[in-house]
């Protein structure tokens, strides 16, 4: 005899004065009710029901049973839908790469709540500074966030925002040397420069501005593969230098940061990326952080300051496949 069977049958017959609502209950035929509760009082030794034309009517033994059942069989939902819960809230290990940048304004002040609305998630964070990526790169990664044009084999890509580039210093660099009105007057600048991670040097910016075009070929003391070396380089206000606008958006708010130029767009400013790992049923973790991240640069996008202009996209640059020497002998 299946003995539970036998309770959840005996508990519905009780709870519905019939057997064959009990049946219907549970979507058996009524001999199947009946002879699983007859099973059930034999094994007991006393007579759960009093069987009459009305109906059934508890004996004072099954009023007795049923109490304790009823409490049983309560317990035992629970428990199952504990298990349930458990097994439905995201667990275990996401690994993350982003760039340093970002990383620093935006996703370590945001991920707090993230933990506390996830507490079993354990996140694995990663740096990666560049705008390329190779399958070697991703290697035991869930999801990345990066700026550029990626292509990552196995890997779902996603656009989800668009950077701009903005010439930033700090107010008293401009204050000494002047505020450039035009990008070619950037040259009288010193610039703190990148050179990216195909070993290329990024020393020509291109602008638009309506029908106008200008480049400006950069030069200056101090060069970096590291973005987030040149921002500190930049706020020491000694130098100029491009940054993607909501990956240094707390500085520009809070006034570290002054742009110029923001009537002209930088042609090559780069789109944000989120590449993941095909998503599986059993992918929650990876769900839950994708959310985040996504949510995360959506949040960013809605307090940008700085617009972007114009309604086309912005270019892949005719240096992006290049490798080591300088952008600025690339051509436009």
């Amino acid at each position: 005899m299946d003995k539970l069977r036998s309770i959840e049958y005996f508990v519905a017959a009780a709870r519905e004065g019939s057997l064959s609502r009990a049946a219907r209950h549970f979507e058996v035929s009524v001999p199947a009710v009946a002879k699983m509760v007859g099973a059930l009082e034999r094994e007991l030794g006393a007579a759960l029901f009093n069987r009459t034309t009305r109906g059934l009517i508890l004996t004072a033994e099954g009023e007795r049973y049923l109490t304790v059942c009823e409490t049983m069989i309560g317990q035992l939902a629970d428990v199952e839908l504990s298990f349930n819960r458990t097994k439905q809230r995201p667990r275990g290990t996401v690994v993350i790469e982003a760039p340093p940048l970002l990383t620093r304004q935006w996703l370590l002040p945001a991920l707090p709540a993230f933990h506390y609305r996830y507490p079993d998630l354990r996140i694995d964070l990663r740096m990666v500074d560049r705008v390329t990526i190779t399958d070697a790169d991703a290697k035991g990664v869930d999801a990345l966030i990066l700026l550029g044009w990626p292509v990552v084999a196995d890997f779902v890509v996603r656009q989800i925002a668009q950077m701009r580039l903005l010439v930033c210093a700090t107010p008293s660099y401009w204050a000494r040397h002047g505020i450039p009105t035009r990008p070619k007057e950037l040259k009288d600048h010193t610039a703190f420069l990148v050179r990216n991670s195909k070993g290329l040097l990024l020393d020509s910016w291109r602008f638009r501005r309506g029908s106008e075009e200008e480049v400006a070929e950069l030069g200056g003391w101090l060069v970096s593969e590291r973005r987030d070396v040149v921002l500190d380089a930049v706020l020491t206000g000694e130098g100029i230098s491009r940054f993607a606008d909501l990956s240094v958006q707390n500085l520009l708010k809070d006034g570290t940061l002054m742009p110029v130029l923001v009537d002209w767009e930088a042609v090559d400013a780069p789109p944000v990326h989120l590449l993941h790992r095909p998503l599986h049923r059993s992918s929650l973790g990876l769900k839950a952080v994708l959310g985040f991240l996504e949510g995360c640069v959506k949040e960013l996008e809605a307090r940008r300051d700085v617009p972007l202009l114009g309604n086309t996209p912005l270019e892949r640059p005719a240096w992006y496949r290049r490798t080591y020497g300088r952008a600025s002998s690339s051509g436009t």
